[in-house]
């Protein structure tokens, strides 16, 4: 459930807000909300997926061999044994 908040902007914020939303294809409220969403999220899960992304890809192989029944189907044919 969403709860609602009114927030004053300068009027110049606001007609940039319609212009991105407008260009977006998005609502000044998805806006606001999404820059909420980041103003509060915790700085140390920055990167984070890359970082798992990474040791995936530089792992994958190592994991398949020391557990070859739980490898999952290979999509990239590069990595096919």
């Amino acid at each position: 459930m969403s709860k609602q908040v009114t927030i004053r902007v300068p009027e110049e914020l606001h007609t940039q807000l319609q212009e991105l939303a407008e260009a977006k294809g998005t609502t000044v409220t998805a806006l606001i909300t999404e820059a909420a969403r980041n103003a509060v999220r915790d700085p140390r899960l920055e990167g984070a997926v890359d970082v798992f992304r990474q040791f995936v890809a530089e792992n994958a192989d190592a994991f398949d061999a020391a557990f070859p029944d739980d490898a999952p189907a290979r999509m990239d044919a590069s990595r096919a044994a």
